[in-house]
Parts: C-alpha cells; structure tokens; sequence
C-alpha cells in the first residue's frame, strides 16, 4: 500500500518539475519582452543629408509602442519621444522639422549637422510587455571634401637639396585620411620618402635624378574621397660644371656693368671741308670775258677796251684742330709775300698799279 502512494507523489512532483520548465522556456522566447532587432549599428552621413537609424522589433501585444531615442553626451540628450509616430512633447530648437519617426522604431534625421555625430539610444517599450528593447546605433556626420591640391616652396629643386616637403592641401573635408602617389604607384614610407603620422605631408630627403616624376594625392573620409591633380617635380643636376658656369656667367656680367657704368663718350673732332684748289686762271685776248659768281675766283673786267683780270688770292684761317703741317703749308710768310703766279696768267703788274688799296684800272692798249 505504501508503494502505490508513493508512486502518485512521484508523478505528481515530476509533473510540476515538466510545468515549471515550460513556463521558464515560454517566458525566455519573449513572450513577455520586446525583442528589438538593428541591421546596422553604424551609419555615416553628411552635412546637410539624411540619416536613416534603422531598427525593428516583435511583441504579440497589439498596442502602440512607446519610443524614445537620446543622444548620448556628458548627460544625454532626449531627440524625440512617441507614441507609436505621434510625437510626444515639444522638440528641442535644433531638432525641430528635421525628425521623423517611424512604426517600427526607425528615426530619419534630415538637414546633418555636424552636432549630430555620435551615438544614438533607442527604447522601445509596450505595457504589455515586462521588458523593453533596447539598443544603440553610431552616427558619424562628416563634411564632404573639396578637390585637394599639392603645396610645395618651389616648382622645381636641385639634385642633392636637404628636404622637399610636399603638402596636401584641401579647404573643406572632416575625418580625412591621405595617400600619396608617384608615377600612379602608391608611396609607403621608405628610407627618403617620410610620410607624416596623418599622411598629409610627403617629405623628399635629399632629391636625386630619380625624384624627377608626377605626384598625386587622395583625401578620403567616410563619406567619399577626391583625388588631386597631378604635380610635376623637375628636378636639375648640380654638378661642378654647373657652378663653373653659374660663377662665370655672374663674373662676366658684373664685369659689363662695370665696364658700362665707367665709360664716357669721348668729344668728336670737327670735320672741315676740304681746301679747294686755287682754279687756274686763262685768259686769253681773244676769249670773251669771263663771268664768275665766286668771290674767290679772278675777275675779268674792261677798262678803255683792254680786258684786265684782278686776281684775289683766298687765305683760309687757321683752325687750332689742325696740325703743324697743315697750317704751315697754308699759312706760312712766304707765301704770303710772295703769291703764286700761274703759267696761264699774263703778268699785268706793269700796267695794274694800286692805288689805295684797290686795283686801278689802266689806259695802255697792247702792242
């Protein structure tokens, strides 16, 4: 009899064991909670576009869920609380026409700022429901980049210089990473190619021949990447026929400006004409009489119907530009006193006397 009493004690404890677990296996499938889901937990966006925090979630209940999003900083932040999409309250002045939220959980933020960058909370909760869900999405905003370009002190360098320091340069652009390019072929630091610990500067070590080549570089951020234009280095050999030169070229042009800067133009002598001859003197009784519009030349004048001819003998002065011998062969004593006479012309001192100072005219006929 004991036995059989027992025995239903027994079946009856196992029973209760079997329902305990049940209920724990019912109330641990989430019954009783809201199970919430995120397909991503990180999401990038840019200033002035749109963000999408993406949840979902399940409960048997069929009320409207209550959903709250903060933004987490020293202390957090309440975005926006509603009920199901009913906004509840009043929004914070920076959030206000820029939130949407949808029946499922998902909040869509639109206009970025940059102030919107970090981490988002979400709870979604059902009176029904003994627990709620929870969970947290990153936002990262960032600005977009502007074209980069290449800075450098000068468009070309010498062989052996100490350093070259290449910059890239963008004016807009947040979160950016660098990478450097030399003829289309990514550039790692080497033993004279030093990248800075952000990768923005590119310093060259003492250039060589081999530098000679087009650089580029490319800024990247979480929302895109640009690409610079590509920059020629020159690079010239520095040789000591090089500076031989160079010195030469520099001496010789000092030697011309000073050469230049000394010299003065020196006075030019007169030209004077050349003396003109004495023109011979013919005369001959039979000739008529000659006309002369020169001065300087004989004239033949009648007197009682004898032709006379009055020599005049032209003196040039002396110019103190001359030399010795030339004013001596026109201006000595000798010739001075004593005329010279042509073969041509007749002697006409027997009947030409003077007679205060001018040539008188004389009665005799010839024999």
């Amino acid at each position: 009899m004991k036995a059989e009493k027992e025995a239903p004690s027994k079946a009856k404890i196992i029973s209760l064991i079997l329902l305990l677990m049940c209920l724990v296996s019912f109330n641990s499938g989430g019954v009783l909670a809201v199970n919430m889901t995120i397909p991503s937990t990180l999401i990038r966006g840019a200033v002035g576009g749109e963000a999408l925090l993406s949840v979902r979630y399940t409960s048997f209940s069929l009320d409207l869920p209550v959903i709250k999003w903060q933004l987490k900083r020293e202390k957090s932040v309440t975005v926006v609380q509603s009920i199901g999409t009913d906004i509840i309250g009043t929004l914070r002045p920076e959030y206000r026409d820029r939130i949407l939220v949808f029946e499922n959980g998902t909040l869509l933020l639109h206009n970025l700022r940059l102030s919107d960058d970090g981490t988002y909370d979400v709870e979604i909760s059902i009176t029904d429901d003994t627990f709620t869900g929870e969970g947290s999405i990153t936002l990262t905003v960032d600005e977009s980049i502007s074209r980069p370009y290449i800075d450098m002190e000068s468009a070309s360098v010498l062989e052996l210089s100490q350093n070259v320091v290449l910059n890239c340069s963008h004016d807009n652009g947040t979160r950016t990473t660098y990478r450097w390019f030399k003829g289309g072929k990514p550039l790692t630091n080497v033993t004279r190619f030093v990248l800075s610990s952000d990768q923005k500067l590119l310093t060259i070590t003492r250039v060589l021949m081999a530098d000679d080549d087009i650089y580029s570089c490319t800024v990247e951020n979480p929302v895109g990447n640009m690409t610079s234009l590509p920059m020629r280095l020159t690079v010239y050999r520095r040789s000591s026929l090089y500076i031989i030169l160079s010195t030469g070229g520099i001496f010789l042009l000092i030697t011309l400006v000073t050469i230049c800067a000394c010299w003065t133009p020196s006075k030019k002598k007169k030209k004077h004409p050349a003396r003109k001859p004495l023109s011979r003197l013919h005369d001959h009784s039979d000739h008529s009489p000659i006309n002369h519009t020169d001065g300087g030349l004989p004239k033949r004048t009648e007197h009682n119907g004898v032709n006379a001819v009055t020599s005049l003998y032209i003196l040039q002065q002396k110019d103190p530009s001359m030399d010795d011998s030339s004013s001596n062969s026109i201006g000595s004593p000798s010739e001075l006193e004593n005329p010279p006479c042509y073969n041509s012309c007749p002697d006409y001192n027997g009947f030409l006397p003077h007679s205060n100072g001018s040539p008188a005219h004389s009665s005799h006929r010839y024999t």
